[in-house]
C-alpha cells in the first residue's frame, strides 16, 4: 500500500495508505454514519463527485458482490451501473472477507473501476473537523505531491444532476399496466425496482426532458446529486405539469427539493448534510417516528413554501424539512430515501401512498 494524503481546502492535513485506484483526486469531503452498504452507497449516484468517508470503523469485511444485471437492465446487487464516488475514505480496510454473496474484494473493485481507496485514516477526527467547519473540498494524492496541489474545480459549481442522469427515454415493465415517468436526476435502481414490484411501467426520462404532453398516470422525481438550484429547467418543467394537471407527483431527495422549489421554495445548504442510515424524521401531525435512510447536502426552507403547501415529514434532530404535500392535489415527497438500499425500509409505504393515487 503506498501512502497518500488527503489535503483539506483549510489546509488540515491526513496521512494513510492506498487500498484503491492509485491516481490522485479531488472533490468535496463528505461523511456518512452508515454501519454497511459500501457497495449501495458507492454506486448511488447522489455521490457523484465527493470523496466519501465512512465513520464506521471496519469496511470490506463482506466483501462486494458479483456485478450483474437483470434481463430488464438493472443491476442485480448495486445501485447503479458503476461507482460514482470519487474516492472512499476509511479507518480500517479489512483484507480479508467473507460473506455468501461476496465475489471480490473491496479493494480489486475500486482498482477494476479506477476509483481511489484510502485506509488509516483517523475518521473519527475527520468527521469531527467536517462538523466544526462544514463539508468542504479535499484532495487525495500521493505523499510527496502535496505541495503540487492544482486548482479544483469547486464541487458546488457543477451541475452534477446533468453529468449522471440518463440521456436518453428508458421505459421498464413495458405494457404492465398504470405509467409512471421517471425524472432521472440520478435515479437509485432500487426507486425503479420498488416501482416495477408495484405493478406499474416505467419511463425514465432525462432530467431536463418536457414530459408534459406524454401519456402517463403519474409523475416521479427521483434523487440526485449536487445543487438542486442548477436544475431550474427541471422545475419549470414540474410548474408546467402541474399547472396543466392533477396527476399525482412523488418525489426523493433532490425530487423532494425540486418540487418543492416548484411550489416556490427556496434551498439552502446543509452544514455537513445527512448521510446515514439512523436520521429520526416525524410525520406532521402525528407522533409517528421513523428510522430514515438519507444521503443529502441541501435542505428545503419550509418556511418559504407556498401558502398550498404543508411539510409532511420534520428531522427529529435538527428540525430540517424531511418532505412536503400539496394541501388539494396528490402532490408529495420525502427528503429522505423509503426504498432504502441498504437501510431500513420503514416507510417504503410512500410508494403505496403514490401507487394508490394513481
Amino acid at each position: 500500500m503506498k501512502d497518500v494524503t488527503l489535503v483539506l481546502e483549510d489546509g488540515t492535513t491526513f496521512k494513510g495508505k492506498s487500498f484503491g485506484y492509485d491516481a490522485p483526486v479531488a472533490g468535496e469531503v463528505v461523511f456518512n454514519t452508515a454501519m454497511m452498504g459500501y457497495p449501495e452507497s458507492l454506486t448511488d449516484p447522489s455521490y457523484a463527485g465527493q470523496l466519501m468517508t465512512l465513520t464506521y470503523p471496519l469496511v470490506g469485511n463482506y466483501g462486494v458482490p458479483r456485478f450483474s444485471f437483470e434481463e430488464n437492465g438493472l443491476p442485480t446487487f448495486m445501485e447503479s451501473d458503476k461507482i460514482y464516488a470519487s474516492a472512499i475514505i476509511v479507518s480500517d480496510y479489512s483484507e480479508e472477507y467473507s460473506h455468501w454473496n461476496a465475489h471480490e474484494s473491496l479493494a480489486d473493485w475500486l482498482k477494476r473501476e479506477k476509483v481511489p481507496g484510502v485506509t488509516g485514516i483517523d475518521t473519527r477526527q475527520l468527521t469531527k473537523v467536517l462538523r466544526e467547519h462544514g463539508v468542504m473540498m479535499g484532495t487525495i494524492k500521493p505523499i510527496d505531491a502535496i505541495d503540487t496541489m492544482e486548482t479544483i474545480e469547486d464541487y458546488s459549481t457543477i451541475n452534477w444532476v446533468d453529468r449522471v442522469s440518463c440521456k436518453d427515454i428508458i421505459k421498464y415493465n413495458e405494457g404492465a399496466g398504470k405509467k409512471v415517468v421517471l425524472v432521472d436526476c440520478g435515479v437509485k435502481a432500487n426507486i425503479i425496482r420498488c416501482l416495477i414490484k408495484r405493478g406499474v411501467e416505467v419511463i425514465r426520462v432525462p432530467w431536463n426532458y418536457d414530459y408534459t404532453d406524454m401519456d402517463f398516470d403519474g409523475l416521479f422525481l427521483a434523487n440526485g446529486p449536487g445543487d438542486p438550484d442548477m436544475c431550474e429547467d427541471a422545475v419549470n418543467i414540474i410548474r408546467k405539469q402541474m399547472s396543466q394537471s392533477r396527476k399525482p407527483i412523488c418525489g426523493i431527495c433532490m425530487g423532494n427539493q425540486l418540487l418543492a422549489k416548484a411550489g416556490g421554495a427556496t434551498i439552502y445548504k446543509l452544514k455537513y448534510g445527512h448521510r446515514s442510515h439512523n436520521q429520526p424524521v416525524r410525520e406532521v401531525g402525528t407522533n409517528r417516528c421513523y428510522v430514515t435512510s438519507q444521503n443529502h447536502g441541501y435542505a428545503v426552507d419550509a418556511a418559504t413554501l407556498g401558502k398550498e403547501w404543508r411539510e409532511l415529514f420534520v428531522n427529529m434532530n435538527d428540525g430540517s424539512n424531511e418532505g412536503i404535500r400539496h394541501q388539494t392535489n396528490p402532490w408529495f415527497s420525502s427528503q429522505f430515501h423509503p426504498e432504502a438500499c441498504s437501510g431500513p425500509v420503514d416507510t417504503e409505504f410512500m410508494f403505496d401512498r403514490f401507487i394508490e393515487a394513481l
